[in-house]
């Protein structure tokens, strides 16, 4: 019981933090193209609070599953407003993906023997490149979903906006069949890419990093 608590007083901040470069990186890149709403909402900040959905906070505790408050953005504000849409949710994806990388390459070559030192390199590993690649997912309202739909033409992203109003109890489906009828969905999707990803990253020494978590 003490063991599991510790390793929330690590993952709690790794996730704050996680979730605070994701939508910042958001802001950043809508304001570089010329938006200035998320800076204008107080949006543009490092401060994880300025981020948090209460709800979604409550269902990342209880269930390790969840989502942060989105950064407000206006496409229209955008010179090319395909190719910014696309760069604006890459940029989330993207902090994150980076963010793990810098920790695999201290998990490479810098692997220091203090747990705590190993388990916050761990969750930086781990938490950050899960929530780049579920946001990669091509369902709405995740980041891909806009990906997805600025590269089709304009007929396909049409039926393809009506189709995503179903996006968010397609999410909770998926994971609600993979939780209660075993399918695997996720593990195909997301668990089993994510941990070949952090072996790129971590090289073997990954291994060594997973038995803190058992």
């Amino acid at each position: 019981m003490l063991g599991h608590i510790e390793q929330w007083l690590v993952r709690i901040p790794v996730l704050l933090f996680a979730i605070t470069i994701h939508e910042y990186a958001h802001g950043k890149a809508a304001y570089s193209l010329g938006d200035p709403t998320a800076k204008n909402a107080g949006r543009l900040s490092y401060n994880p609070l300025a981020h948090i959905d209460p709800l979604g906070a409550i269902c990342l505790f209880l269930f390790n599953f969840g989502w942060a408050k989105p950064v407000p953005v206006n496409p229209a504000y955008f010179r090319n407003r395909r190719q910014g849409t696309i760069l604006m949710a890459l940029s989330g994806p993207l902090s994150n993906l980076s963010a793990a990388f810098v920790a695999g390459l201290f998990v490479r070559y810098f692997l220091l023997p203090w747990q705590i030192y190993r388990e916050v390199l761990t969750y930086l590993l781990l938490m950050n490149i899960g929530l780049g690649l579920f946001n990669l997912i091509p369902i709405p309202p995740l980041d891909g979903s806009h990906i997805l739909e600025n590269l089709l033409p304009p007929r396909a992203a049409q039926r393809f906006r009506v189709i995503g109003r179903y996006g968010p109890i397609a999410i909770i489906l998926i994971v609600l069949l993979d939780n209660y009828a075993r399918t695997g969905i996720i593990n195909t999707i997301l668990i089993y890419p994510m941990f070949h990803l952090a072996h790129l990253f971590a090289g073997d020494n990954l291994w060594r990093l997973l038995t803190l978590l058992r």
